[in-house]
């Protein structure tokens, strides 16, 4: 029989608030999932669930079916307002999972195909990683390289915007050095987005052994990769004040290109 937690200072609720940190994500190898598409999305790709908190009056069908998933002995039944307390969400399902972490990849199991590569260098906004998982995931970019960037991949906002990509294992965490020695010494063709750059998207080479790299939308990408681009490729616009599109929305662009010249 599932235990039902009756006090707010039951050391689950503490851990499940205490999780929304990435420190103590990278201390105690767990995190939260409060989502059932996400939830099912991590079983299919290999994580396990530590434990679930249930809120019996906020449950849904399809997350009835979910738990199904998680032992018994793991389930722990709150209240409605205990569930508001601990969820990361304004109005909260009926189900957050502590979550087992799965260690990063780094540059050590890279491994040189001749499918495109993501790079994205020194972003720091969730939401936009998040978003960008997804959009590589849809257009075959079966690696990403998270360069310089201080985030971790189970950031909620990241599992959120991302649908559940962050869960495919393809993300690779490098500095800069190590990004661009491993994509100068497999020939891959660097194609640095620039919001000045001299060949205009639709005219770009993207086919085969490409890196795609995106930098921050205020400062842009450093110099080592602007010198070490093989392309700087410019997104055409025509508009009176807007110069510049948000990095999720220009990498869905560059994606999508690359995914026609390459495929269609």
């Amino acid at each position: 029989m599932p235990e039902t937690i009756t006090s707010f200072q039951n050391p689950r609720l503490k851990q499940v608030k205490r999780l929304r940190d990435k420190k103590s994500r990278l201390d105690e190898g767990l995190f939260v999932i409060d989502d059932e598409r996400d939830l099912i999305r991590a079983l299919e790709h290999g994580y396990q669930a530590d434990y679930a908190l249930i809120c019996e009056p906020l449950l849904k069908a399809d997350e009835r079916a979910v738990i199904k998933h998680i032992h018994p002995n793991r389930q722990f039944f709150i209240p409605k307002d205990m569930m508001h307390k601990v969820a990361y969400r304004d109005n909260p399902s009926g189900l957050v999972v502590v979550m087992k972490s799965i260690p990063q990849k780094g540059v050590s199991d890279l491994t040189p195909t001749d499918k495109p590569i993501l790079v994205l260098v020194n972003l720091q906004k969730p939401g936009n990683i998040g978003a960008l998982l997804r959009t590589a995931d849809a257009t075959g970019f079966n690696q990403v390289l998270l360069v310089d960037t201080s985030l971790d991949l189970y950031n909620p906002n990241i599992i959120r915007s991302s649908t559940g990509a962050c869960f495919l294992q393809t993300t690779y965490a490098l500095t800069s050095a190590e990004a661009l020695h491993f994509l100068q010494k497999n020939a891959y063709n660097i194609v640095s987005a620039v919001v000045d750059g001299d060949i205009v998207l639709y005219k770009a080479q993207l086919r085969g052994k490409i890196a795609i790299v995106l930098g921050t939308e205020d400062v842009g990408l450093p110099d080592m990769w602007m010198q070490s681009a093989h392309q700087k490729v410019k997104i055409p616009m025509v508009g009176q004040l807007s110069d510049s599109f948000n990095v999720s929305v220009s990498g869905a662009i560059f994606m999508m290109e690359a995914l026609r010249q390459n495929h269609f």
